[in-house]
């Protein structure tokens, strides 16, 4: 199956080149990886047009919030499993991608959970937490808790179907989203045990 990777980005110049080495050196490379640039002035889009080759669209223009720029994400996916990597995250090795498709493929998944690190910048080694999707079923919603929206990885068929994100959210489209995602008891997924993304804190939904 291909593999839909979509990164949304702006002013991201000091993470973006790690983020499109992480999904370009993966082992498996049935992937499209689609770039949404919300008009970025810093460097960042050209890091990515230095990068083009790996890259199956790029888009650059304003944009009405990370859940507009997701939702025309979705609009160029045309992979049978989509994902979010966002422009400060990478991949935490390079066969992530290979063990997804498998795991997906051989179990006949909807959706596949994982873990993410979070590091702070400044000691890039230093893991300061892991966020765990292991205990995770969908009556946690109701409590706030979700998995973790890095490494969560869907059936595209079944984005279509729940339909897309909704814009009128700044940070909380994504757990809306989830929470539309898996009211659906016939959702048939599952947790893999790993690491799967580094994320770095202080995006928008950590920097508090």
């Amino acid at each position: 199956m291909k593999i839909t990777v979509i990164t949304v980005a702006y002013n991201a110049v000091n993470t973006i080149a790690d983020t499109l080495r992480s999904v370009s050196l993966q082992t498996f490379t049935n992937i499209e990886h689609v770039i949404i640039d919300g008009g970025s002035t810093d460097g960042t889009l050209e890091i990515i047009t230095k990068n083009s080759d790996s890259l199956a669209k790029v888009i650059s223009e304003p944009d009405k919030g990370i859940y507009d720029a997701m939702n025309k994400g979705l609009d160029y996916a045309s992979g049978e499993i989509v994902c979010f990597l966002n422009a400060d995250d990478k991949y935490s090795s390079v066969s992530v991608l290979a063990d997804v498709e498998h795991h997906m493929s051989k179990y006949k998944l909807d959706a596949l959970l994982g873990d993410v690190a979070f590091f702070h910048q400044s000691k890039p080694d230093t893991m300061v937490r892991r966020y765990k999707s292991r205990k995770f079923h969908p009556g946690l919603l109701s409590w706030g808790w979700m998995p973790a929206h890095p490494a969560l990885f869907l059936k595209r068929e079944v984005i279509e179907r729940v339909g897309r994100f909704k814009i009128n959210y700044k940070i909380a489209g994504d757990f809306e989203f989830i929470a539309r995602l898996f009211k659906d008891d016939k959702l048939h997924y599952d947790y893999l045990p790993e690491i799967l993304v580094n994320m770095h804190t202080g995006g928008v939904s950590t920097s508090g």
